[in-house]
């Protein structure tokens, strides 16, 4: 692999921190055990933290780790104040900011304000229709045995569940453990300020906000269209009062040098500069690219998945790059498949597609995320059976497929699973070839990927040309080059299906960034870019010409180039 020279960074631009960072999603349930009970913990992820140094990475995004009971992995929180006994305690939390602040990493908390666990407290009032806690909830009269609308929740059935104790149904729009909470009630949302403001007190650098496209739903509970791929989204997601409930909370945030992103997965890109500015968030998740690969019934669609066209990703990136003001890029992250089983090749050619997405995604216009072990090329595993899946989401909704008549058994979904599932993501991080993979002394409390011996970050830092050093050199190139953080992106080839083409242009610097993201070579040739003075700056082949017109791009290959 190749590198060249940068230049030097400019002194006339109105910087912010978090454009120019590069965040490091941490799982942490999958990270690194310290204490050989098979789960991951605070401490595990403090004894890394040089290796996150070592990689540049400027900011670790955390799971969540608060007190739960663990329907959902930690997104089902009991007590937004207090840490989960399996991750340790709240001085092993100090201990991590700490570490992570001495390195110059700043930490970022994901932040579950969408619904809490039944186990919190305020559920609990609210069903015993406490003083100041009767409407915390969605509280709906009905019989037993008729939920109050046909909405579905997202992680399959019913998006409601009868509550015997109160005598009324309660709103669920994800696991029946996860009731939402009621926005529309202001002492609610004085509840969530408060929770925002004690943490940011503790030193924290920001939030990640999960699900809050769904924190307003319509005044009534109206039912949704059934042929939705989510019936009765329409009615609770990007609800009427959503941009005063984002201003509000917001306010929260003023005086902190924070940097808050949010998780809208049913924003359309029209949407998202909607959300984000002085009165919202910095950034949104926004899901369009990761859906070019799933049928016209969504992500979960049993007749039509896994195959996509190179031209439909450039559509939907281009559009994200020329009409967000600031977009979160990504490929991979708890919720998704292995970004190089995805997006990749991960059997024949995995370290040459896994370096492309790695060129695409840090030269890309916007704030990148890396998730858990894409900087080793990790890849989906596979499951043989319906038990061996974790992911409350998977389960459900394999459930709906079978209970509807959608299929019989699990073996006519496995395929769509072991493409989809978000456990892919779950599996533990390979840190070595012993066993386990050295993420714990004891069994994991999730099954290891069998590529373990061979994926595994100790081989990653002894081979220069790893992916693992294709990322590092990346990310210092990013840090050096101002123009691939504040520069112009211009498609080029937009109907080529084998070459994705672009420049970043700030002011008289040019970047080209060429990828043959397919496994055939193909020869580049584009004439409105002059190339005859190019020189190669990144490269994850040796021996690439420095000028590419007329090059024979190899499978895979991709090439930063400056002009």
């Amino acid at each position: 692999m190749t590198r060249h020279d940068s230049q030097t960074r400019r002194t006339d631009i109105d910087r912010q921190w978090w454009k120019e960072a590069v965040v490091y999603q941490i799982y942490p349930r999958s990270f690194n055990d310290s204490d050989g009970d098979g789960v991951g913990d605070l401490q595990g992820i403090t004894e890394k933290a040089d290796y996150l140094a070592d990689l540049g990475v400027d900011v670790v995004w955390l799971c969540p780790v608060y007190e739960s009971p663990n329907a959902d992995n930690g997104y089902d929180i009991s007590d937004y104040r207090a840490i989960m006994n399996e991750f340790g305690t709240m001085a092993d939390w100090e201990a991590l900011l700490d570490a992570l602040h001495e390195r110059d990493i700043r930490l970022i908390m994901d932040l579950v304000v969408n619904h809490t666990s039944k186990q919190h407290e305020w559920f609990q009032q609210s069903r015993r229709r406490e003083d100041g806690y009767d409407d915390y909830y969605h509280w709906v009269d009905g019989t037993p045995s008729e939920p109050p609308n046909n909405w579905k929740s997202i992680f399959g059935g019913p998006a409601w569940t009868y509550d015997d104790e109160r005598g009324q149904w309660y709103l669920h729009l994800f696991d029946p453990e996860q009731p939402d909470l009621n926005w529309r009630n202001p002492e609610v949302r004085d509840a969530v300020t408060e929770a925002v403001t004690w943490w940011l007190e503790k030193g924290i650098d920001g939030f990640r906000l999960d699900a809050i496209d769904h924190l307003s739903k319509s005044d009534a509970y109206p039912d949704g269209d059934p042929d939705s791929a989510i019936v009765g989204i329409e009615h609770f997601s990007h609800g009427p009062r959503l941009p005063e409930y984002l201003d509000e909370l917001s306010a929260a945030f003023e005086g902190y040098d924070t940097m808050i992103v949010g998780e809208m997965g049913g924003a359309d890109i029209e949407q998202v500069d909607d959300y984000t500015g002085e009165d919202g968030v910095d950034m949104i998740f926004q899901f369009d690219h990761m859906g070019v690969s799933v049928g016209p019934n969504g992500r979960w669609d049993p007749t039509q998945f896994g195959e996509w066209e190179l031209t439909d990703l450039k559509e939907v990136i281009s559009q994200q790059q020329d009409e967000i003001d600031w977009p979160a890029l990504f490929f991979g992250n708890h919720d998704q498949p292995r970004l190089v089983s995805h997006f990749g090749d991960d059997e024949t050619y995995r370290t040459e597609s896994a370096t492309l997405i790695a060129t695409f995604l840090l030269t890309l216009r916007g704030t990148p995320y890396i998730y858990q072990g894409e900087e080793i090329g990790m890849t989906n595993t596979e499951f043989d059976s319906l038990e061996a899946i974790d992911d409350p989401m998977t389960v459900g909704i394999v459930e709906d497929l079978i209970a509807d008549g959608v299929v019989d058994s699990y073996e006519e979904v496995r395929d769509l699973v072991d493409y989809q599932s978000r456990d892919h993501a779950r599996t533990p991080m390979q840190w070595d070839d012993t066993e386990n993979a050295g993420f714990t002394a004891d069994d994991p409390w999730f099954d290891v990927n069998d590529n373990y011996d061979e994926i595994n970050v100790e081989s990653a830092l002894a081979d220069t040309d790893s992916i693992w050093h294709h990322y590092e050199t990346l990310i210092e190139l990013r840090h050096s080059e101002d123009v691939l953080v504040y520069g112009d992106y211009d498609l080029l080839l937009p109907d080529h299906d084998q070459f994705y083409a672009y420049t970043r242009t700030l002011e008289n610097e040019t970047t080209l960034v060429v990828l043959n993201w397919s496994g055939e070579c193909s020869t580049f040739d584009c004439p409105s870019v002059p190339t005859a003075d190019a020189n190669v700056v990144v490269s994850n082949y040796d021996d690439t010409p420095s000028d590419p017109t007329g090059h024979a791009f190899r499978p895979y290959e991709a090439v930063v180039y400056q002009l």
